[in-house]
């Protein structure tokens, strides 16, 4: 990966030596070198500077290996070791835990072996929710929303807990391992009615949500489940109240 003059890079907060990550802000003719997971967080589509020339659109994801982005506001880059390589060893990472260490008692249980990385701050973006998730056909109400990113992690066989609480829209990138995204009639493993394949550098095609009033947002019961040892990674899109928005104005106007 390298940046170019008009290009800033960092690493994500959550990076090591199993799983290389990074931050790309601000990218006119980026090169990325080597096989990279190249995932798009933001609002507009990514072009790939080939011949035929095609775009990694907004809040979706591809595998690079030795070209070039024309123009991106910001690129996450993951790097994971080998597919045959033991990834096990990067719950013991700084900043991983259980997730039943995180909610608190009663939150999350403990048998369920599913382990988050520390989230980092990726950008803020602004977007109609309705028309992202295809609630509408055209931009009617621009919001903005802050951007933060983290990976989980679960070994072969989990199931990682049917749920439907979230008040942030969500999508998901495979990085290591095969998985799935799954939706449920309710809690009941018996219930599934969709099951989406997820290998690396894949990203669920839209998030399973949808609006609800005053910027909320509804989930169907869904959960992931690791069919192989999985590291993914969350895209997390949190609403700002519109009392607390940092851009400017004349942006929303811009973009409305």
């Amino acid at each position: 990966m390298s940046a170019t003059p008009s290009a800033t890079e960092r690493p994500l907060n959550f990076s090591t030596p199993y799983l290389r990550a990074a931050l790309v802000r601000d990218a006119v003719d980026y090169t990325v070198e080597g096989r990279t997971i190249v995932v798009n967080p933001g609002v507009t589509p990514v072009t790939i500077a080939e011949e035929f020339r095609k775009t990694i659109p907004p809040l979706s994801s591809t595998v690079l290996a030795d070209t070039r982005i024309e123009k991106a506001d910001a690129l996450l880059l993951l790097r994971p070791a080998a597919e045959d390589a033991a990834v096990t060893g990067i719950t013991e990472e700084p900043g991983w835990s259980h997730l039943a260490d995180l909610l608190g008692p009663g939150g999350f249980p403990r048998e369920t072996p599913l382990y988050r990385s520390p989230q980092d701050d990726i950008n803020t973006v602004l977007f109609d929710p309705a028309y992202v998730l295809g609630e509408r056909e055209t931009p009617l109400d621009q919001r903005e929303f802050n951007v933060r990113a983290n990976l989980w992690f679960a070994p072969a066989g989990t199931d990682c807990f049917i749920h439907n609480e979230h008040d942030f829209i969500e999508v998901h990138t495979q990085v290591h391992g095969l998985g799935r995204m799954q939706r449920f009639r309710n809690q009941d493993q018996a219930s599934l009615y969709q099951d989406v394949l997820m290998s690396p550098g894949y990203t669920t095609p839209d998030p399973f949500c949808a609006t609800g009033p005053q910027c909320t947002y509804h989930y169907p019961m869904h959960q992931y489940r690791a069919d192989t040892d999985c590291i993914w990674l969350a895209i997390e899109y949190h609403p700002v109240p519109r009392a607390l928005r940092t851009l400017p104005t004349t942006l929303l106007e811009n973009r409305s």
